[in-house]
């Protein structure tokens, strides 16, 4: 009998340590294992690939939101409408004429959402959210509205106004440093990108009044055939989205403007 307890204790002490070392290897693997920033395949019908890695540690939520666009086709046939030479290329509008009005809907991020329009916050310093990424040739982006050319008391309401519409950057712009939300910066490809910077442009015809006639509306835009994100095993979830400001309701209370005059383009500047 005492045998057999001494067997049983051998055989307990086996099991626990192989448990103890079970669980010390799995420490060691989240310790070491090297974890891969997500990766989005962009295919430029007519030009080619361009890849870029996506950062989670700059703007997490942003890269989720375009994750999530990304994989459920939503860029797929759109196109780049807006590109200004030695500045950036700016896609992600779905408005039919192609003038940035465009955004995704609930509906476009969920099989149960609805066709109600949303909006992200802003991951950038000027919205007191850290974000170190640098505006230098490569760096992607999110585009938003800026209601400040209709009252200074929009900022807020400006800084959290992205949806769908991104661009990249052709050439260093420190002004946008801190003021809009880079999640990413491209990594092969960007002799594509600097290709499609190079189309024939004519004047963007949804210049706001009293501004600058802008040369930035491609003759013939270039198409994206696809966006898919490699996310290398890691579920990264679902964005926070929040209700996008109605700007048209606030205009006509505020000055009685006709709503049928307004129109909202994402910009980078």
């Amino acid at each position: 009998m005492k045998k057999i307890g001494t067997v049983i204790i051998i055989l307990i002490l086996i099991v626990i340590l192989a448990g103890i070392g079970f669980v010390a290897y799995g420490y060691y693997r989240k310790a070491t294992m090297e974890v891969k920033n997500p990766v989005a395949t962009m295919e430029v019908e007519g030009f080619g690939t361009v890849k870029m890695e996506l950062y989670p540690d700059q703007a997490p939520n942003t890269v989720i939101n375009f994750i999530k666009l990304a994989n459920r086709k939503f860029y797929d046939g759109l196109t780049f409408h807006r590109i200004i030479k030695d500045f950036m290329i700016q896609g992600g509008d779905n408005s039919e004429d192609g003038s940035g009005s465009g955004a995704a809907t609930l509906k476009d991020l969920y099989d149960e959402g609805t066709e109600d329009a949303y909006a992200i916050q802003g991951e950038f310093t000027s919205n007191n959210i850290k974000n170190t990424l640098k505006f230098e040739e490569g760096t992607l982006a999110m585009a938003r509205s800026d209601y400040t050319s209709y009252s200074s008391e929009l900022l807020t309401e400006s800084y959290n106004s992205a949806t769908s519409q991104f661009f990249i950057m052709t050439n260093r712009n420190v002004r946008l440093n801190g003021n809009y939300a880079g999640f990413g910066k491209v990594i092969e490809g960007m002799d594509v990108v600097k290709k499609i910077a190079e189309v024939e442009v004519t004047q963007n015809d949804k210049t706001q009044e009293g501004e600058e006639a802008e040369m930035s509306k491609p003759v013939n835009p270039p198409k994206i055939t696809s966006i898919r994100v490699e996310t290398y095993g890691i579920d990264y979830g679902d964005p926070i989205t929040m209700d996008p400001f109605d700007y048209i309701t606030w205009m006509y209370d505020k000055y009685g403007i006709d709503p049928s005059t307004i129109t909202d383009t994402q910009t980078t500047e």
